[in-house]
């Protein structure tokens, strides 16, 4: 409003000198004083505010102009109602800028028709050329402000679009490390609680078996102390300056095997020719987290003298991962699925037979399905659980 006041002040001057300079002159009538300087203030006041109230201040100028006109008092009306076309197109729009534009032709068509000047037709002609300037003027400035409009918008959406992005990218690695947590825990506690039940049994028949069990707890907890550290230094590091641990993947089956096989749970382990040849290493981590859980679900659910088998074959571009256990010769008890109760007299269907299931099969299911790949968790034939999985070797891009 600053540059605004002043474009008022410079007209109010202009139009105070043109009446000094007229009242000096006795052939030229002029209003008396308390007549003209009322309506010179009264028609640059509207142009303080032409940007806050456009329409208001654009009308204003139209309307006290007419009499500022009719008396001849200076050429504040004029640039007045050229300076309000132009702010009309620009602050409020083209549409609002064509009425604007009709009623000021209207108005000065009907002045000039009343109360002919001498030169009309050379105030005529400059009148439509400073009108024609204004509107080049305003469409030119119209059409750089609605683009830095665009572009500020496009930003602010870039900018949602990113922090959207980084909500997401947060959730999916809160859910990795997650997964990587529980996986890391319940493998790490299941086999340490195992070991130390097998422990307090054989402390004083077979001391030599305790010891050992003793000692897989050891290294057990070792292990997992390790995990646990590297996923926290992940969590807390903000630099890439921190040494980084390489996370476990499908080769390391074998000694996997060998801690399941200490903790008391006899593992046949197949892996085909060349089966984990290649593999990203996304997916070999999938397939080792998946083999790994499902040994823990086995050593804590099978119950004593299960025996599982790990069979990882190469199918073309899908890695077949198939994890058994014989339950101890018993199958896994199903349970009946929550259902709606039905409405009165409406038919009920058979009520779905579901497997229990916690974090171990959630987590197992994500990461399947992360990879394009699919799952299958369920009683084996003949007893036992069984954990099929199949994850595409080369990730879609």
């Amino acid at each position: 409003m600053a540059g605004d006041s002043f474009i008022a002040v410079v007209l109010l001057l202009t139009d105070l000198l043109v009446y000094v300079a007229a009242t000096e002159t006795p052939e030229v009538p002029m209003p008396p004083w308390y007549v003209a300087l009322p309506l010179d203030i009264a028609m640059v006041v509207p142009l303080v505010f032409r940007r806050k109230a456009t329409l208001w201040s654009a009308y204003l100028v139209l309307l006290i102009g007419i009499p500022h006109g009719a008396l001849e008092l200076g050429v504040a009306s004029g640039l007045a109602l050229m300076i309000s076309i132009y702010s009309v197109l620009v602050y409020v729009g083209r549409k609002q800028g064509l009425l604007y534009l009709v009623a000021t032709l209207v108005t000065s068509g009907i002045q000039l028709w009343v109360d002919p000047p001498e030169d009309v037709w050379v105030l005529a002609i400059i009148g439509v050329f400073a009108t024609a300037l204004c509107w080049t003027l305003g469409e030119f400035a119209g059409a750089r402000r609605a683009y830095h409009e665009e572009v500020e918008a496009r930003l602010h959406l870039l900018e949602t679009e990113r922090d959207q992005a980084t909500r997401i990218a947060v959730g999916e690695e809160r859910g990795r490390i997650a997964r990587e947590l529980h996986d890391v825990v319940a493998h790490a506690v299941s086999v340490m609680v195992v070991q130390a039940d097998g422990a307090s049994y054989a402390v004083d028949g077979n001391p030599e078996m305790a010891k050992r069990a003793l000692q897989t707890i050891s290294e057990t907890g070792r292990g997992a102390l390790a995990e646990l550290r590297r996923l926290l230094d992940v969590l807390r590091s903000d630099g890439d300056d921190e040494p980084r641990v390489p996370q476990p993947d499908a080769s390391a089956l074998t000694d996997l095997a060998d801690r399941i096989r200490l903790a008391g749970v006899p593992v046949t382990l197949a892996i085909g020719a060349n089966a984990l040849d290649g593999l990203p290493a996304g997916v070999s981590l999938g397939v080792y987290r998946i083999v790994q859980e499902s040994l823990t679900n086995t050593l804590k659910h099978a119950g004593h003298g299960a025996q599982a088998e790990v069979r990882v074959r190469r199918e073309a571009d899908v890695i077949d991962v198939l994890v058994t256990d014989d339950g101890a010769g018993h199958a896994k008890q199903l349970v009946p699925s929550a259902t709606k109760a039905a409405p009165h007299g409406a038919p009920t269907g058979p009520r779905r037979l579901t497997v229990p299931g916690g974090n171990g099969l959630i987590g197992m299911k994500e990461r399947a399905n992360v990879f394009g790949g699919t799952l299958e968790v369920g009683p084996a034939p003949g007893g036992g659980w069984q954990v099929h999985a199949r994850l595409p070797v080369r990730l879609a891009t």
